[in-house]
């Protein structure tokens, strides 16, 4: 009988190969998978790390991270490690970290990070900023006027005969502070611009200039300066005799009171504020509350002593006061005016080699005025105008003018304190000034005048005149003719910068008194901004040696031993020598004001 075949099953097949799979085609891709890693790693070891160069495309990529984040690449050639890990650019973008404040001991808050600390903003750096736009002509030049309270200005002018025990000063509040126009019969002087000024308008005439100035700002944080328009040396005229120091202060307390309220003092606490005083600083600088005490005491007020004061004759030992020019009696239009008159000085015939207009002072032993009057007249080369002779032509501003015209020099003793106003009527003149103290000009004005004063002034000691020892005219005599003509055109050159033109016009090219001062006033408080920016000024500032800082070229700061010492060697005393104080000196400055004298 045949047997029918049996299927061998999946069992069978199993039980032939021991248990095992039988080979398949994943075996295969296995094999595959071994080789190429195989290949990668005998590659990666034995291929790349033989060749030279083969980290350098690492750096490249880490660099190209760096890049994309806005960081700067470092310089090949100044790596010192090639390797360059790579970066997370979200961490590149966040600042990095400032170095820690903590000193040894102190443990960090966790989590803290130190910070660089953020560099100061001050409110003034807005108007600082304004000088950089060069498209603008009044950047960094702008004054932003206070809108006083017209009890601080204008109303005195409405009561203006008040203004002075002896003087009746309305007449001088005519033609904005000029006052009334000079007749010109001896043809002394030029066709127009000539007044009758009051040496003590200063006040009026200066904030009828600030009128017309070009880069008035009604915002006043683009501010370079701010101007006060408070007639200071009104207020103190008006109460110096017969009132008590309450009602001698009360106007300069309001003042006070009421700038200090206003958002523009905030900006610098009123060290970028001017005002101006048309008298000397001793009418202003009050010691003492006694009764007996002379003057006001707005420039020692703690508020008032940040602000600059511009008056006719400054302290040489304090910081806030700053001298500008008396008043002349020309207030030219406009330039051509100016050019006019300085030409025809140029052309006139100088037949006196020098004058003095003037009176003894017999009460000031210190005084040398009596030895100037004997030596001129005593002189055949001397122009002498007494003023203590009755009715004198000291009081005639044309017979002033003509005399120092036909001067080679204009002898500008001390009047009743350091200054006085002759000392600009005679340059304007183009007569060479002789000062015998440094107080009375070239530690006072040294925005207007030159530094180097024996450019344009001659400077005999007092100290020898007084002893009777020096002849004034064999000094003046020993200057070689051509100093004399060099000297003489500086003095002519100097004109526009001491005189104040017409408040009602202003000089297109030429700088008068006026913009002289806003001019330095703006420096001052750009300079002072930028000290306190960059963290530098001066902390060793001695306020009595103020005299010495002013006489500094542009970038010093450091002074020293002068040869003027011996002339400034006692605060508040006259030359510092003399026993009257400077409150004498300011009641003498009245007195002689009563007599009409310059």
């Amino acid at each position: 009988m045949r047997r029918r075949p049996v299927l061998p099953t999946h069992q069978d097949d199993m039980e032939k190969a021991g248990g095992k799979q039988p080979p398949s085609r994943l075996c295969f891709l296995a094999s595959l998978c071994a080789m190429f890693w195989v290949l990668i790693f005998y590659f990666h070891f034995f291929v790349i790390a033989s060749e030279p160069d083969a980290y350098t495309a690492q750096p490249a990529a880490a660099g190209a991270r760096i890049a994309h984040v806005d960081l700067p690449l470092p310089e090949p050639e100044r790596v010192s490690n090639p390797v360059v890990p790579l970066v997370s650019p979200a961490l590149v973008s966040e600042p990095p970290p400032a170095i820690s404040t903590l000193s040894k001991g102190e443990e960090e808050e966790p989590g803290a990070v130190a910070r660089q600390e953020a560099p100061k903003e001050y409110a003034f750096q807005r108007a600082l900023k304004t000088a950089e736009n060069k498209s603008d002509p009044c950047g960094g030049r702008y004054i932003y006027v206070h809108e006083l309270p017209p009890r601080f200005n204008d109303d005195m002018l409405r009561e203006c005969e008040r203004l002075s025990v002896w003087t009746n000063m309305c007449k001088f509040m005519s033609n904005d502070g000029l006052g009334p126009p000079l007749g010109n019969e001896e043809g002394v002087f030029s066709d127009t611009g000539w007044y009758a000024t009051n040496q003590f308008t200063v006040d009026v005439i200066f904030r009828n200039r600030m009128k017309q100035y070009e880069c008035l700002t009604k915002d006043s944080s683009i501010a370079a300066a701010v101007f006060v328009p408070f007639y200071a040396g009104f207020d103190v005229a008006r109460y110096l005799w017969g009132y008590n120091i309450s009602m001698r202060d009360a106007a300069s307390l309001d003042l006070v009171d009421w700038l200090r309220k206003r958002p523009a003092w905030d900006v610098m606490g009123g060290r970028d504020h001017f005002l101006v005083g048309g008298r000397i600083a001793w009418d202003f600088r009050r010691l003492t509350d006694a009764e007996s005490d002379w003057g006001n005491k707005l420039l020692f007020m703690p508020a008032a002593k940040n602000m600059s004061m511009l008056v006719v004759e400054s302290s040489p030992w304090n910081a806030n006061d700053f001298a500008i020019p008396y008043p002349t009696y020309f207030h030219p239009a406009k330039d051509a005016d100016v050019l006019h008159w300085q030409d025809r000085m140029r052309s006139m015939e100088r037949p006196w080699l020098f004058s003095f207009a003037g009176a003894p002072r017999p009460g000031d032993p210190m005084s040398i005025r009596g030895q100037l009057i004997d030596q001129c007249r005593t002189s055949s080369v001397c122009k002498l105008l007494e003023c203590d002779l009755g009715e004198s032509k000291c009081h005639s501003p044309s017979a002033i003018m003509k005399m120092f015209q036909s001067s080679l020099f204009c002898l500008q003793p001390q009047g009743d304190s350091y200054t006085r106003r002759s000392a600009f009527d005679s340059m304007l003149a183009g007569c060479i000034p002789v000062f015998f103290h440094p107080g009375s000009a070239y530690v006072q004005y040294t925005w207007h005048l030159p530094k180097n004063y024996t450019r344009y002034s001659v400077f005999i000691p007092e100290d020898g005149v007084r002893k009777g020892n020096f002849s004034i005219e064999e000094r003046l005599k020993s200057i070689h003719p051509d100093m004399v003509k060099k000297m003489r055109e500086n003095v002519i050159n100097l004109i526009p910068r001491v005189i104040y033109a017409d408040p009602r016009s202003k000089l297109e090219t030429l700088k008068d008194a006026f913009d002289v001062s806003v001019e330095a006033i703006i420096n001052k408080v750009t300079q002072l901004r930028r000290d306190i920016i960059e963290d530098r000024e001066d902390k060793d500032f001695v306020e009595e040696n103020s005299w010495k800082y002013d006489l500094l070229e542009e970038g010093q700061r450091t002074i020293g031993p002068h040869e003027w010492d011996p002339f400034f060697s006692k605060p508040k005393d006259k030359g510092g020598d003399s026993t009257i104080s400077s409150i004498e000196i300011a009641k003498n400055s009245w007195k002689n004001e009563q007599r009409g004298q310059n």
